[in-house]
């Protein structure tokens, strides 16, 4: 099945709202304001069917990509992909989305996270030559929620 992959615009907002509501924010649109902003905070691509092989629901746009630019001094240049969605129909027909990023950062490290429990998506980008630095390279996920970085920036 052919994908058309290209870089989101604030058209395509409603669409990309839709696909990853699931686990974003409450507010659409700070979302929103920090994707098309003068200077974005992140860009997305988007993959698009033909209308013909649209999904059960009448969708066109099947997936996004939302990744920003950022730099690592071990590494370099760096990209971390934040969000990845491919519509549940359309997995595994063609992984052309996930190459778009790529393409777009080639030569750049890419970084992203995926729960251990979602083993499908841990295969997926394994078999791409993702590696899992975890256990390899000791390395562990830390945050500090807006509450915790407030009162940080409160202490001095």
């Amino acid at each position: 099945m052919n994908f058309a992959i290209r870089l989101a615009t604030k058209a395509d907002f409603k669409d990309i709202w839709r696909l990853l509501r699931v686990s974003l924010m409450d507010s659409q649109t700070i979302l929103q304001h920090h994707g098309f902003k003068q200077n974005p905070c992140f860009e997305c691509f988007v993959a698009v069917v033909p209308d013909e092989h649209k999904s059960k629901e009448g969708f066109t746009t099947v997936g996004c990509a939302l990744y920003f630019d950022m730099y690592d001094t071990w590494k370099g240049q760096s990209v971390y992909l934040d969000h990845f969605y491919v519509m549940p129909e359309f997995r595994g027909k063609n992984f052309a989305l996930f190459v778009q990023v790529a393409k777009e950062k080639e030569g750049a490290w890419l970084q992203l996270n995926v729960v251990d429990w979602n083993t499908p998506s841990l295969d997926f980008f394994a078999a791409r030559g993702a590696q899992d630095i975890t256990v390899k390279e000791g390395w562990h996920l830390l945050n500090f929620d807006g509450v915790s970085l407030d009162r940080l920036a409160n202490e001095a």
